[in-house]
């Protein structure tokens, strides 16, 4: 029995953080701002054609957001749009710096879980909408492009919680298991 209450599927979950943007490169919040992949985040998406040729998707899904979409579009050519799969809205902390951020803010986004963002979201309304995403999903394998935010917390709920840089792939089995084989 899954720990999410979501009823037992059998999904198996490959998940690509987008490639880089300028604003990365510059350790700037991005969240719900539309930015462009930049040069290194082009290529970025080129070299996961290459991983990801040949393999059968029951489902091809991407953020709608510019930098998601056009990582899938380079990668594999297509991806169903869906704001489902968008990074966390940073509200007040959007284009800031880690190191512009107040202490408490960096903290509260350390341990994630609690986290909420002034003037934006909260981790709990970012679990509700990527959960509510992965139970409308039929059984087999889907390429998620999406997002660090997005990524750590499927993770997390999945218990392999870890950082995937940008053009990072994934694999992760869905829903989590109550045991650990």
């Amino acid at each position: 029995m899954a720990t999410t209450g979501l009823a037992v599927m059998n999904l198996r979950l490959w998940l690509v953080r987008h490639g880089v943007t300028d604003w990365k490169d510059a350790g700037r919040f991005t969240g719900w701002t539309d930015v462009p992949l930049n040069e290194q985040g082009r290529q970025q998406a080129e070299q996961l054609a290459a991983r990801l040729a040949g393999i059968e998707f029951a489902g091809i899904w991407s953020s709608d957001l510019d930098r998601a979409v056009q990582t899938a579009r380079l990668a594999v050519g297509w991806a169903v749009p869906d704001y489902r799969l968008r990074e966390l809205n940073f509200g007040d902390l959007e284009g800031l710096a880690w190191q512009e951020c107040p202490a408490d803010a960096q903290q509260a986004l350390m341990e994630f879980d609690g986290f909420q963002a002034p003037g934006g979201e909260s981790v709990p309304q970012l679990r509700q909408r990527v959960l509510d995403f992965l139970a409308a999903l039929p059984d087999g394998d889907h390429l998620l492009f999406t997002h660090g935010g997005v990524i750590r917390l499927i993770r997390r709920e999945a218990g392999c919680d870890g950082y995937l840089p940008p053009g990072g792939l994934v694999h992760v089995p869905w829903p989590p298991s109550d045991f650990d084989p």
